[in-house]
Order: structure tokens, then C-alpha cells, then sequence
């Protein structure tokens, strides 16, 4: 039943695309069509569409029936080759890719246009510069997965026309002008440079912070140390005059004991003549000039004075 015709093309078309020249020959017509998996064979009955064959065994008329168009369903990588574009911002770049696609409509593929995947694929080279041109070349590097959507998106409209889907696209390489490239490597390594300066500042500037934060709190634990030490000293002084004055009142008690006990005013009686004779004495080693009571010489007299006060300040207590 006739010649067949590919998907593919025209010879023109597969020669200046190698990787679409492949070809999917049909069976012989012999009623029986045993169809593989993840194939599509469009059948035409005296030229006009019939069907398309689902895999399995199929059966046709010979001679009436002729397999026009085989299609593989699997999914495809077509290479996009080499080609120059221009950025927003005026700088041309060698680019290319690779598309994956997958037939999933063997009608549209057949009867939508000539080869669907060379199509395709030249959609793809012209949909990568238009939106390469919406791009600035920092940005083109900087956001790779953003342009493949939107390649991908732009094919998606077409190619649906075709019965293809456009799966992803991928960019293989970039390549810039060698001025471009070396003004790029210029600016990242004063990228590198500035960042560098910055960490050294930040450390050094972390550096004088903790040495700041140290001192600070140095500072505060030696104010509440010496805080601490006046209040320890005070409270030492404190309990030091407390225990004084308790050993005073504890002696003064005894001491009131001892008089009012027998023999106790004779016992105050020597006291004072004790004391009264020991200033005496004292007085005479500091000075040459001594100032004396006019009955200096009768100690009795003065310890009776001094009894005489004793006395009188004790009927008072009473």
C-alpha cells in the first residue's frame, strides 16, 4: 500500500537536524500488524485517516489500508545546537540545550505538521533567544531554572497544536565573549575580596565586643565582690562591737554581783586605790609639769570620795 512517510521530514530538514534522521519503518501489510509497546501506527484507507493502531495484533486490509505514520511514545531528548543570542543588556552568548518531549497525540503529530519534533525543536532555539533577550547576562547565570520554565512554558502552547508535550528543557552550557569572561572573573574575585573584608570586620569587630562584654562584666563582678566585702566587714564589725558590748554587760553584770557579795565594797575600795596610784604613775612618765590635788598625799581621802560618789550613785539605781 504506498511508501511511507515519517514523522521526520523533508531530507533537507533531517540533514541540517541529524538527530531527527532516524526513521521508523513500517511493516509489510499483510492484514496482521503486530503493533510494540510505546508505538503509534496512523492508518489511512485510500488516503484518508482510519485509525491508529493501539500495540498488539491488529488486523488491516491489505492493499485498501496503509500504515502512513509511525510514532514512538517514549520520551525523546532532541539536542538544540549551538547558537548566539543577546541579553538585555547588549552581550551576545553562545548557548544550547536539550529539549525532552513526548508524542501524545499520534494524530496531531501526523496531520498537525510535517515533523512534529524538528518543529519542535526549532520552536525551542527561537523561544531561547526571545527569552534570553528578557534577561540580563547576570541573570541568564544566576537563574538557569527560571529560563527553562519559561522556555518551556512558551513551547508548551505550540507544541500542543503538534500532539507533543513539552516535558523540560535543559541548558547545557553557556558561553560568553573571552572581555565578558574576564571582566566577569575580575568582579567575582572582587567579590571574593569584599566579602573576605567584610568577614575580617566582623571578626574583628566581634573580637572587640567580647572583649568589651568581658571587661563589663569583670568590672561588675569586682563592684559586687567589693560590695560584698564591705558587707561581710561590716557585718564582722557589727557582730565584733555586739560581742564587745555583750562581754561589757556580762562583766558589768558580774562585776555588780561581786560588789553586792561580802567583802565587795573592800574590794572596790582597794580597786580604786589601785587605779588612783597607777595614775599617778602615768602621769609622771608623760610629762615634767603634773598638776596634783591639794590632798595628793592621802590616797585614803581619795578612794573615800571616790566610795562616797560609788555609794551614792548605787542609792540611786536602787
Amino acid at each position: 500500500g504506498g511508501g511511507v512517510r515519517s514523522f521526520h521530514g523533508t531530507a533537507a530538514a533531517r540533514s541540517a537536524y541529524s538527530p531527527l534522521s532516524d526513521r521508523h519503518e513500517r511493516p509489510w501489510n499483510t492484514g496482521l500488524v503486530v503493533v510494540p509497546q510505546q508505538m503509534a501506527y496512523v492508518v489511512e484507507r485510500f488516503g484518508r485517516f482510519l485509525k491508529v493502531l493501539e500495540p498488539g495484533l491488529n488486523i488491516i486490509i491489505p492493499v485498501v489500508d496503509n500504515i502512513a505514520y509511525v510514532h514512538s511514545l517514549k520520551e525523546e531528548a532532541i539536542p538544540i545546537p549551538n547558537q548566539m543570542a543577546i541579553t538585555s543588556d547588549n552581550v551576545t552568548l553562545q548557548i544550547d540545550g536539550v529539549l525532552y518531549t513526548r508524542i501524545v497525540d499520534p494524530y496531531k503529530a501526523s496531520y498537525g505538521v510535517t515533523d512534529a519534533l524538528f518543529a519542535i525543536s526549532q520552536l525551542a532555539q527561537t523561544t531561547m533567544r526571545s527569552e534570553l533577550g528578557k534577561m540580563s547576562l547576570d541573570q541568564t547565570f544566576k537563574d538557569r531554572d527560571a529560563l527553562n520554565l519559561a522556555i518551556v512554558s512558551a513551547i508548551q502552547a505550540a507544541a500542543a497544536n503538534w500532539g507533543v508535550e513539552a516535558l523540560r528543557y535543559e541548558i547545557r552550557d553557556i558561553q560568553a565573549p573571552k572581555s565578558i569572561k574576564e571582566s566577569m572573573d575580575k568582579q567575582a574575585e572582587a567579590e571574593r575580596r569584599k566579602r573576605a573584608a567584610i568577614l575580617d570586620s566582623e571578626a574583628e569587630q566581634l573580637s572587640e565586643i567580647n572583649v568589651a562584654e568581658g571587661r563589663k562584666k569583670a568590672q561588675v563582678l569586682a563592684s559586687e565582690a567589693s560590695l560584698q566585702e564591705r558587707i561581710n566587714s561590716a557585718k564582722g564589725e557589727a557582730l565584733a562591737i555586739e560581742q564587745v558590748a555583750a562581754a561589757t554587760a556580762k562583766g558589768i553584770r558580774e562585776l555588780s554581783s561581786a560588789i553586792k557579795g561580802e567583802g565587795g565594797g573592800d574590794a572596790v575600795s582597794l580597786r580604786l586605790a589601785e587605779r588612783y596610784i597607777q595614775a599617778f604613775e602615768q602621769i609622771a612618765k608623760e610629762g615634767n609639769t603634773i598638776l596634783l590635788p591639794a590632798n595628793a598625799g592621802d590616797p585614803a581621802a581619795m578612794v573615800g570620795s571616790a566610795m562616797g560618789i560609788f555609794n551614792n550613785l548605787k542609792r540611786q539605781g536602787e
